[in-house]
């Protein structure tokens, strides 16, 4: 299948999932920063983060009426509302202040996002195509790219005050691009009592639920504290941590295009298992790294491993539930994975607090080995 093709047929959800990784490209690259001027302890970060992780989940959970009441305008209506996010770190001057940005930030993204992956796997089922690979992978594109240019504007003296209302002027475009003419991304019956019924396939759901916990795991934790390690631990110069963030994305945006292909000929099941065992391997480089470079080669290996997790895994669940019974699955199962954001940032900071950053990151080599178990359950149902 052309690559082009694919980006073509799903622009709209394309353009969202790219808008969320501006987002958390900017919002990774001035965590160091933004830690430093609200004055926030390792515990205090992660259990801030941790209110993106619930303003999320109570985005989710109202996702799929939502997305109803919205119909076709859903992506550039909540592409628009993701751009105000971009602003809440920057209002924050205490912990307690950021932990409620955070909470704004994790339900304005989360709402876009849980609705690009609805609209992208109605997608495939109408064209009968795989798509999610390419979709994510422009996430981690847009992700990585922002990272570098906040690594490099750092480096120059930049404060986030002067980027972020960039940013976001940025994914006011991005916005645009989402409208489609048959954009609607759920049936008008999907939240009907037959859809919550007995015969929805709640183990299907509960499954992939477990391999998206323990992938947003891994992601999160590198996401938000590869830059804290490479700058406290190893010793790396202002900005220099910046380039964890992006090597993750660089990383997980090769992976998910090689996904985009491998997919078709390996399936997504075989895919999700071997790339969890690469991304357990990445995780445990990170933690005995005893250099910058040597920890951002576990970076790479870790991001090539989760790259492709959770756009199999959304796949997976697609094939498994009715076209009526989509928007809710898929809600619910990542509404459940969340917790992987929700736990994550407190257990990086928590153990990160009592023991150090090396032992947070084997931490998630041990998380993230939850997801073969669980993979391997899921293909055997049909």
């Amino acid at each position: 299948m052309s690559m082009l093709h694919a980006v073509r047929i799903s622009r709209a959800p394309l353009s969202g999932l790219s808008a969320v990784g501006v987002v958390w490209g900017g919002f990774a690259g001035f965590v160091p920063d933004i830690k430093a001027a609200v004055g926030a302890s390792d515990a205090g970060l992660g259990s801030a983060l941790v209110m993106s992780s619930i303003g999320a989940m109570i985005s989710m959970y109202l996702a799929p009426r939502l997305l109803n009441a919205l119909g076709r305008v859903a992506l550039p209506v909540l592409g628009l509302v993701l751009c105000l996010a971009f602003f809440y770190p920057l209002m924050a001057s205490s912990v307690p202040g950021l932990a409620l940005a955070m909470f704004g930030m994790g339900a304005s993204v989360a709402a876009l996002d849980v609705s690009a992956n609805v609209r992208i796997s109605a997608l495939e089922n109408r064209h009968k195509l795989h798509l999610m690979n390419v979709n994510h992978a422009m996430f981690s594109v847009a992700f990585g790219l922002t990272a570098l240019f906040t690594a490099v504007v750092r480096k120059a003296g930049a404060t986030p005050t002067m980027i972020m209302p960039l940013l976001a002027l940025f994914c006011v475009g991005l916005a645009a691009l989402m409208w489609e003419g048959r954009g609607r991304i759920a049936p008008p019956d999907h939240d009907s009592a037959d859809t919550r019924s007995t015969a929805t396939p709640w183990a299907a759901i509960g499954l992939t639920a477990i391999i998206l916990f323990a992938a947003f795991v891994g992601e999160n934790a590198t996401e938000a504290w590869s830059a804290l390690h490479i700058e406290r631990t190893l010793g790396g110069a202002a900005g220099e941590g910046s380039l964890g963030p992006f090597m993750l994305g660089l990383a997980m945006a090769i992976g998910r295009f090689s996904g985009q292909f491998v997919a078709e000929r390996l399936g997504e099941a075989r895919l999700i298992l071997w790339s969890a065992v690469l991304g357990m391997i990445g995780a445990v480089v990170i933690a005995a790294a005893p250099s910058q470079l040597v920890a951002l080669t576990g970076v790479g290996i870790l991001g090539l491993g989760m790259a492709v997790i959770v756009p199999s895994a959304n796949s997976m669940l697609g094939k498994r539930v009715r076209d009526e019974q989509r928007s809710h699955a898929i809600s619910r199962a990542w509404m459940a994975g969340m917790l992987g954001f929700f736990l994550g940032p407190a257990m990086m900071g928590g153990l990160a607090e009592l023991f150090g950053l090396r032992a947070s990151f084997a931490a998630v080599a041990l998380v993230v080995s939850a997801i073969i178990p669980a993979v391997v359950a899921l293909s055997r149902r049909g």
